[in-house]
């Protein structure tokens, strides 16, 4: 029986680990939910450091029956790592790669190491770890070896299981064991050991020994051609060897076993894993569009007669989330029309046209049997865009707006590949008969279709739902001898059934298995044996009704700003390091804290404004806490499948906050930097001494809590308006409006004056647009009441201009990109129409240079023909909100030009951001992260090239470089007459 420890008992505790122990709420909050639909807080959170520290953890667990729940990346989707004990986040320190072993073909990892990382450090010895879930780019190995993780390439691959040749750690007597391969002789000499370890030999064998046991076991377990098998421990492999098996030369390996086993029976430190050659060097896909998800599974069997690598489905309401996502609707290209489902179908090779002969055979073969209506093949760079588009279907589904969300309730079940028609259209009778319908997506190559039914959980009519059709479900899967679970693993969700799958004898072996490994059950309780009910600790409660706020932003799109929230459904993919790419999260991937990611903040700000707990009234300090460092970069909007636009709801949050408490005097001197600018442009000497002299500048950075060591802003001595009235062009080309925003008009003006000559200079008729102020700042503090009537003022002067039908350019992605991103969003009523058509005429300055070099109307020959060799960081904003693929078609004018785009995120300046004197370090952590090494390592003669403000400032500031807007290139480059 579990005893909760002391204040002083948790003191003690902290006292002798080298790692951290929290015991805040902040913690336990943030700890409380994994990719689940479960939601309980642990008693504390710790972080070893050491190997010791874990032994530690497992005395006083011992000492209070209080169980450790082992976490990595908390990607789980059935609760394993939600429960009521001490979680144990491996993830910060346990992220070494220990050994490569290249002429044995095998690594060893702690098991914090990223899958996805672990595959770049493989890479160059050209080996790989085969297993490749969809939640690749986060996930880590110990995760993968609790859950036997799978993947696309499963079929080719298997699962973690048949790739893990040791594992090393802790029993829960606390001693060190490492378990693999043994021969029956040492198996025999293991078990004659007085130790825990010589007794989990000496009663597993006592325990499977028995002829009509393994023969239950074996007609008890899923059928033996089904790959996917993950419901509960693993015996029917365990006995498949020279120990219990004198006819099988295969030496024994409790891997088997603790593949799969969620951590319930031994915690982990290190694992040694099988690697396999890299995947031929060509691959290429097949996208074949199918008229129902019944086709698709007919399609499959006949593809998977071609030796494909890899089949995947999607269905129509994936797909159709897809539209609305940012970031995958650049990776639609290949969809023709609204096919109800899409069975990708991978293929590699030596050589593509090995690839190109398979193909054209596979669609030969369905024309011929009126399968499926479009086969478009894909190759080269864009095969990575249909596994994007294919990994973000779990983050995707979460975009259905409303209450009601596909669940993760029967998500995993897999049958033999060749009953997969026959057996989902009997699951989806089984859910019709309920009324409801389901999501499909995965596997299909392996018999594991992903399947969500659409359930409201915060009804108490959707947790009956959630629970009967479970059952039904588990009958029905009894039904075809498939397996409960193929890959997430049974944890709080599936355990409950594991007793009806396996019949009262078998459910036995299992409970004597975690008997035999942990008498005290304080590794992972809960999960897989002695489950609670499934339908407890859910993340929303029965009857939880969803709290309506007076938002200064409308939130249409997700019905409500606590909705918004609720997008988020754990599937991490906010917590992706820099060395996988992308911008999301610059704060997390500095600090490494899950407090920081995407996330993170969303399950703060669920837990105290979603209704399960009392509704905050925005005073709860912890929304602040996790709110403070979001660089409000915008990444989450496009890189998140579930669109969780933190920005946003961290303007909101802080806008309610100010309701209550006001605004303090730096956030309202940031806020307001449009009229500090245009007053200090009206005195330029003045203002430039009283920021750049050594006496006053200090002075003035104290008063405003800026970092003494970040360098304020130069204003010129004549803003770019003044000097624009001042100028006779007399061009009748084509019109487009400039904006002149509230930073550059005052501190970068020769940008502004650059584009303006090289517009002139390619015959365009040059007007400045008439708005000077976006908001961008009111709005990255929260001012939101300033912000909307400023923005009304905008559009009402906007609106005698609408029938113009003129382009708008900005230079700065950051303003111009409000058009489009908030003002549809915050502005009146009245004002909507207007804001719609502000929205699709702004344009970012590479966007409307690409279009016109599209359109012909600029052409390469304008230009010099110069060698130069270009290196472009991009803006958050432009990454988010557009695509750098206009930069490089603008800089396509250059026909000797070669471009490289850093492999950056975010810059860590943010605007405001990185003058604060608290967040100044971590701004230039994130900076040195890839910025700042990549233009270290950059040739002397390369062009740095940033289009952002905050960008071109960090830059300067750290490293004294000089970087420039694409328009100071451009104009370099363009051919005098």
């Amino acid at each position: 029986m579990q005893t909760v420890p002391s204040e002083k008992a948790f003191t003690q505790l902290k006292n002798k680990l080298e790692g951290t122990l929290e015991l805040g709420s902040l913690h336990r909050i943030l700890y409380a939910t994994d990719a689940s639909a479960y939601q309980e807080a642990p008693l504390a959170v710790c972080f070893p450091k050491t190997s010791q520290d874990i032994a530690t953890l497992i005395q006083f667990a011992k000492e209070y029956t209080i169980g450790l729940i082992p976490r990595t990346a908390g990607t789980s989707l059935a609760g394993q790592v939600v429960g009521n004990g001490i979680v144990v986040d491996v993830s910060r320190h346990f992220t070494n790669i220990i050994e490569l072993n290249t002429k044995e073909g095998w690594v060893k990892v702690q098991p914090g190491v990223v899958r996805d990382e672990l595959n770049a450090f493989l890479k160059p010895h050209g080996l790989f770890f085969g297993p490749e879930t969809s939640t690749s780019n986060r996930c880590m190995i110990g995760g993968m070896l609790g859950n036997n993780s799978c993947g696309a390439r499963s079929l080719v691959y298997g699962s973690t299981r048949e790739h893990t040749l040791e594992v090393e750690g802790y029993l829960a007597n606390g001693t060190f064991a490492t378990f693999g391969n043994v021969s029956k002789e040492a198996f025999q000499a293991k078990a004659a050991e007085n130790s825990l370890e010589g007794q989990i030999y000496k009663q597993t064998y006592e325990l499977l020994k028995n002829a009509q046991t393994q023969q239950k076991i074996i007609e008890a377990y899923p059928k033996e051609n089904i790959p996917r098998r993950n419901t509960g421990y693993a015996l029917d492999l365990l006995i498949k060897n020279q120990v219990f098996d004198p006819s099988s030369s295969l030496p024994f390996n409790m891997c088997k076993l603790l593949a799969g086993s969620e951590g319930t029976l031994f915690f982990s430190t290190a694992i040694k894993l099988n690697v396999v050659p890299l995947l031929p060097p060509h691959q290429g896909v097949m996208a074949i569009h199918c008229n129902s998800v019944n086709e698709a599974l007919e399609v499959n069997l006949e593809a998977l007669k071609f030796d494909p690598t890899a089949c995947e489905l999607m269905d129509h309401y994936i797909l159709n989330c897809t539209k609305e996502n940012t970031a995958q609707q650049k990776n639609r290209f290949f969809i023709k029309g609204e096919p109800k489902a899409i069975l990708v179908v991978e293929f590699a090779e030596e050589s593509i046209e090995d690839i190109r002969t398979k193909a054209d055979s596979l669609e030969q073969h369905l024309r011929a049997l009126n399968m499926a209506y479009h086969y478009p093949f894909i190759e080269g760079e864009d095969v990575a865009k249909i596994w994007d588009l294919r990994k973000a279907g779990l983050g995707l589904l979460s975009n259905i707006p409303g209450d009601a969300k596909p669940a993760p309730v029967i998500e995993d079940t897999a049958v033999d590949v060749n009953d997969l028609p026959q057996f989902i259209a009997d699951f989806n009778e089984t859910l019709f008969t309920r009324g409801l319908h389901c999501v499909h997506y995965a596997h299909a190559a392996t018999g594991e279709l992903h399947l969500r039914p659409i359930l409201n959980l915060k009804t108490q009519e959707g947790k009956k739902l959630f629970k009967a059709i479970a059952q039904d479900i588990a009958e029905l899967v009894k039904r075809y001898k498939g397996s409960l679970s193929g890959e997430h693993g049974d944890g709080r969700l599936r355990g409950e059934f594991i007793r009806f799958m396996y019949g009262d004898e078998v459910y036995e072996l299992l409970l004597k298995t975690k008997e035999i490994w942990d008498s005290k059950g304080i590794f992972n309780p809960g999960k897989i044996t002695a489950t609670p009910p499934m339908d407890e600790s859910l993340r929303y409660a029965p009857g939880q009704k969803t709290p309506a706020f007076d938002t200064a932003f409308r939130y249409n799109n997700t019905q409500g700003f606590v909705r918004a929230i609720e997008q988020c459904n754990g599937s991490g993919d906010c917590r992706k390091s820099h060395l996988i790419g992308g911008t999301m999260c610059p704060s997390f991937q500095a600090t490494r804290q899950e407090k920081d990611s995407t996330r993170g903040r969303a399950n703060i700000l669920r837990h105290h404004l979603s209704g399960k707990n009392k509704p905050s009234d925005f005073t709860e300090p912890q929304l602040k806490e996790v709110l403070d460092l979001c660089l409000s970069c915008k990444a989450c909007k496009s890189e998140c499948p579930s669109n969780v636009d933190m920005a946003k709801l961290k303007a909101e949050t802080y806008y309610q906050m100010q309701k209550k408490d006001g605004l303090d005097f730096r956030s309202k001197f940031f806020g307001r930097t449009h009229k500090l600018n245009r007053l200090a442009s009206k005195m330029p000497s003045l203002s430039n001494f009283l920021t750049q002299s050594s006496l006053s500048a200090p002075l003035l950075k104290s008063v405003l809590g800026v970092h003494k060591k970040r360098s304020l802003p130069i204003f010129d001595n004549q803003t770019f308006e003044q000097w624009y009235k001042k100028q006779t062009s007399s061009n009748t080309g084509r019109p487009v409006y400039l904006l002149a925003d509230e930073f550059i008009n005052y501190s970068e003006t020769e940008i502004l004056k650059d584009a303006y000559t090289l517009l002139s200079k390619l015959g365009y008729q040059v007007l400045l647009f008439p708005i000077k102020n976006t908001g961008r700042a009111l709005f990255s503090k929260g001012m939101l009441d300033e912000a909307k009537k400023l923005i009304n003022n905008n559009l009402s002067l906007y609106r005698s201009l609408v029938n113009e039908n003129i382009p708008i350019i900005g230079l700065e992605p950051s303003t111009v990109l409000t058009f489009r991103d908030e003002y549809p969003d915050i502005c009146s009523g009245e004002h909507i129409k207007t804001a719609e058509i502000l929205k699709k005429r702004s344009l970012l300055f590479e966007e409307f240079f690409a279009k016109e070099i599209s359109a012909g109307r600029i052409k390469s020959e304008q230009f010099s023909t110069e060698p130069m060799s270009i290196t472009v960081h991009g803006h958050c904003y432009q990454k988010a909100l557009s695509d750098q693929k206009y930069t490089s078609q603008s800089f396509s004018v250059f026909k000797n030009a070669v471009l490289t785009f850093l492999p950056t995120g975010c810059c860590g300046m943010a605007g405001s951001f990185g003058y604060e004197k608290e967040h100044f370090d971590l701004s230039q952590n994130i900076a040195e992260l890839v910025l700042f090494p990549a233009i270290r390592n950059a040739q002397q003669k390369e062009i740095i090239v940033a289009s952002g403000t905050s960008c071109r400032h960090q830059v300067k500031d750290g490293l004294k470089v000089t970087a420039v807007h694409p328009i100071k290139v451009l104009l370099r480059g363009l051919k005098t007459k």
